[in-house]
C-alpha cells in the first residue's frame, strides 16, 4: 500500500507539470481550432531559460520561474503573430503544417552552438532537497512546490478565463469570432493574450519539470508536449478543466505503468490512452458530444 501510495504522489508531480502544458494546447484550440504543436518547444524554452537564471546569473527559484514566464510569453505571443495570425483564413491544414514546421524550427535552431547547443545540461536545483515521511510515504520539497506552484497558477488562470474582461472576451471569441469583433471585441488581441497565458504556464511548467528531473536538451520538449496533448484531448480539448482532469489521469497512468509493469511501457500506455479515447469517447471525458445541422 505505501508503494502504492508513493507512485501516487510521484504521479500528482508529473500530472500537474503536464496540466501546465495542455492548459496552452487547449486555450489555444478552443479559441482558434488549432493544435499549436509547438507549445511543447515553448516548454523547453522556458527550462532553458530557468537553467541560464539560475547556473550563470545565480537566481533564485522564484526569479527564474518568473523570467521564464515572461520570455517564453514573448515567444508565444511572436509565433501567434509572424507564422499563425496571417493563417487565420487558411484551411485548417496549412495552420497544422506550420505548427509543425515551427516546433521544429524552434527544436533545431536552438539545437546551434551558439544557442542552447545540442547536448544535455545538468539543470541545478536552486534549493537543497529535503524529503519528508508521511505515513512511510516520502514526499519531497520539490514535489510540494511543483505542486503548490501548479495549483496557484491554475487558479489564477481560472480567475482570468472567469473573472475578467479579458475571460469573457476569450470566452466570446471561442464562441464565434464574427459576433464576438462585431460586439466590440478586438478578436487579434485575445487570440495574442491567449497564446500568451498558455505559453506563460508552459514557461513555468519547463522550470518545474528540470527542478524535478535535472536534465534538459533542446529535443526535451518532444514527449512532454505530446502526452500533454493526449491530457487535453483525454479530459476535452478546449476546457480547461478537462485538461486539468486529464493531465492528473495521464501522470497517474504513466507512474503506475513505470511503478508495476515496466518503465520502457509507460509511452506507449500514454498514447494508447489516446487512441482508447478516440474510440470511445472522441469528445473527451468532460467534452459534450455536438450536432451538426445540415
Amino acid at each position: 500500500m505505501v508503494y502504492f501510495l508513493q507512485q501516487v504522489v510521484n504521479g500528482l508531480q508529473l500530472g500537474f507539470v503536464y496540466a501546465l502544458i495542455a492548459l496552452g494546447y487547449t486555450m489555444v484550440y478552443g479559441i482558434v481550432r488549432l493544435i499549436n504543436f509547438a507549445h511543447g518547444d515553448v516548454f523547453m524554452v522556458g527550462a532553458f531559460v530557468g537553467f541560464f537564471a539560475i547556473a550563470v546569473l545565480g537566481w533564485g527559484l522564484v526569479p527564474a520561474v518568473v523570467l521564464a514566464m515572461l520570455l517564453c510569453t514573448v515567444l508565444g505571443v511572436s509565433i501567434e503573430r509572424i507564422a499563425y495570425r496571417p493563417l487565420r483564413r487558411a484551411p485548417k491544414i496549412a495552420a497544422l503544417i506550420t505548427a509543425i514546421g515551427v516546433s521544429l524550427f524552434l527544436e533545431y535552431f536552438t539545437s546551434l552552438k551558439f544557442v542552447f547547443g545540442p547536448d544535455y545540461r545538468s539543470f541545478p536545483r536552486p534549493i537543497e532537497v529535503v524529503n519528508f515521511e508521511i505515513g512511510g510515504v516520502l514526499l519531497s520539497n520539490i514535489q510540494i512546490i511543483i505542486i503548490g506552484v501548479s495549483i496557484l497558477l491554475l487558479i489564477v488562470l481560472q480567475y482570468i478565463v472567469q473573472r475578467t474582461k479579458l475571460g469573457l472576451a476569450m470566452r466570446a471569441v471561442s464562441f464565434d469570432h464574427d459576433t464576438a469583433r462585431l460586439m466590440g471585441v478586438d478578436v487579434d488581441f485575445t487570440i495574442s493574450a491567449t497564446f500568451a497565458l498558455g505559453s506563460m504556464l508552459a514557461g513555468a511548467g519547463g522550470v518545474l519539470y528540470a527542478i524535478a528531473y535535472p536534465q534538459i536538451n533542446p529535443f526535451m520538449g518532444i514527449l512532454p508536449g505530446l502526452k500533454a496533448f493526449v491530457a487535453a484531448v483525454l479530459g476535452g480539448i478546449g476546457i480547461i478543466p478537462g485538461a486539468l482532469l486529464g493531465a492528473l489521469i495521464m501522470g497517474q497512468a504513466e507512474t503506475l505503468t513505470s511503478g508495476y509493469v515496466s518503465t520502457t511501457l509507460r509511452d506507449a500506455v500514454a498514447f494508447a490512452i489516446l487512441i482508447i479515447v478516440l474510440m470511445v469517447r472522441p469528445s473527451g471525458l468532460l467534452g459534450k458530444r455536438g450536432t451538426e445541422k445540415v
